[in-house]
């Protein structure tokens, strides 16, 4: 049964009378009371004026809109006749918006859509903006281009689903710490010790921040942990379900950072680290996200070196996601063309192996087979970035797990979150020494968990009352100053890793 953040309740009131001078507001949320557990509704002021006009000129019944606004019914509109009562759920995004338009009655989605965040002409990552912020007017502008991003996002849901913006009357936010705190405009970004102004904001009125939405619409935004453990990783322990499984269980989200939660239903311990852009794909010179003209999946011919690729798509390559880029390094290892170290080996690499300005660079995919003309290639700049990004990410997870007395065999499930969860696979990444070396039914992708987690706001009251839950239950470990993860970071630079024995599916040559 859904329970969403805005449900609509038919009444009908008996009308003013000489015998029966109650107030009209009052009359309406005497009404409403039985049908509300028997508490009475309250009217925010700015509301009081229309919902009495609408009310007096419906005749006194109709439909009464009312927000879950943390567990206090609001009245907020009153209507002579039903409407699709629209929600928005948003993935807010450091460098994309994500976001679904869903019918709150039926839990029906009604559109989907995706653009860039506007705040990337202020930088392209969250310290560079931080720093904008500090200028005269550069909090007040990095709060206007998420605002006007939304806006966007929310006129393009609406668009496809035939309805009028301002009839979209939810909308739930999840996101990192810090483009929520540029999404409600505070008046100071954290410094030293980096305490967020809030972690669990209040639900506001849409009207209070300019969206385009129905004014009265009520904003949900998820909870955060702390500075570095955002909504956006409670969303996602909402949509696996981490919290509520009896086994011990693992949750990883790659992002601008990599952030993990290991735990099940009776304890939730979570740490961060950066491991991210260089699995987006953003850190690669050929790097891009998971888009159309994307290679997410190559595999190399061990015995004529030819490539094989499929792109997001299946148009002709732009250049190499996350996943492109884990198959790419994994094959060019199995085949020798790079060491355990992740140098190439020009004697094995052949004629795809090419001196650039910068070292040696590998080519995918010629110039002439390219969406742009421009020849996919690979740099040792790049592979030196992508072997960092996975022996952070290997260390995270092996700091993170020996804190809690946990082997990675006692592991139940790992859930893969984003668009690293969707694409990857997890055999190239076990290869790579990304991953631990484990059966593959252990791994799970669950795609957009931040967006998922986000549509459950908006349509059940239990998964408000479990984010808000999950605050006090989820212990932050700090990596920053763990000189645990400093001394396994080292150890994991190699393919697969220094200690081959923690990868026996996976070849070694150290010989070479």
């Amino acid at each position: 049964m859904l329970t969403p953040l805005v449900r609509a309740i038919t009444v009908a009131a008996p009308p003013p009378s000489l015998g029966d001078n109650t107030g009209d507001l009052d009359r309406l949320k005497k009404t409403l009371a039985p049908q509300l557990a028997g508490a009475m509704p309250v009217v925010p002021y700015q509301r009081l004026g229309k919902v009495a006009e609408r009310f007096r000129a419906a005749g006194f019944a109709g439909v009464a809109i009312i927000n879950d606004m943390a567990g206090t019914p609001v009245l907020v509109d009153f209507l002579s006749q039903p409407e699709v009562l629209a929600g928005m759920a948003l993935d807010l995004g450091t460098t994309h918006l994500e976001a679904t338009l869903l019918d709150l009655s039926t839990g029906a989605v009604l559109a989907r859509a995706d653009l860039e965040n506007g705040q990337i002409c202020f930088g392209a990552d969250i310290l560079t903006r931080i720093h904008h912020a500090a200028k005269s007017e550069g909090l007040a502008e990095l709060h206007r281009a998420i605002i006007d991003s939304v806006n966007a996002l929310a006129t393009e849901l609406a668009g496809i689903s035939g309805l009028a913006v301002a009839g979209i009357r939810a909308l739930s936010v999840s996101g990192n710490t810090s483009m929520v705190h540029f999404f409600l405009n505070p008046h100071h970004l954290c410094r030293e010790p980096y305490i967020p102004m809030v972690n669990a904001p209040d639900p506001c009125l849409a009207g209070e921040l300019k969206l385009a939405i129905h004014p009265a619409a009520v904003v949900w935004i998820l909870p955060s942990v702390g500075s570095y453990f955002g909504g956006d990783l409670i969303s996602g322990v909402l949509a696996s379900g981490l919290d509520q499984q009896p086994e011990t269980c693992m949750l990883i989200d790659v992002g601008t950072n990599a952030e993990v939660i290991v735990g099940n239903r009776e304890w939730l311990i979570a740490c961060a680290g950066a491991a991210g852009p260089a699995l987006e794909g953003g850190v690669a010179r050929m790097g891009m996200r998971a888009g159309p003209g994307a290679i997410e999946h190559l595999r190399i011919d061990p015995g004529t070196g030819e490539i094989r690729y499929d792109t997001i798509g299946k148009g002709k390559p732009k250049g190499l996601c996350g996943s492109g880029l884990i198959d790419l390094v994994a094959e060019l290892y199995l085949t020798r063309q790079i060491d355990i170290r992740g140098k190439f080996r020009p004697q094995a690499a052949g004629e795809r192996l090419i001196e650039g300005s910068e070292g040696y660079q590998f080519v995918v995919v010629e110039g002439t087979d390219s969406a742009d003309g421009r020849p996919v290639v690979l740099g040792q700049v790049d592979l030196d970035a992508l072997m960092r990004s996975k022996a952070a990410m290997y260390a995270i997870l092996t700091t993170l797990t020996n804190q809690v007395g946990v082997a990675f065999a006692d592991l139940h499930r790992i859930y893969v979150a984003g668009a690293f969860g969707r694409h990857i696979s997890p055999r190239q990444a076990i290869v790579l020494g990304m991953l631990p070396d484990l059966p593959l039914a252990t791994y799970e992708p669950v795609g957009n968990s931040s967006l998922a987690g986000a549509q459950r706001i908006l349509l059940e009251s239990q998964a408000r009352e479990r984010s808000l839950e999950l605050v006090r239950k989820i212990t932050y470990i700090e990596l920053n100053v763990n000189q645990e993860f400093m001394l396994r970071f080292s150890g994991s630079r190699f393919i697969p890793h220094t200690d081959p024995a923690l990868f026996p599916s996976v070849p070694f040559f150290g010989g070479e």
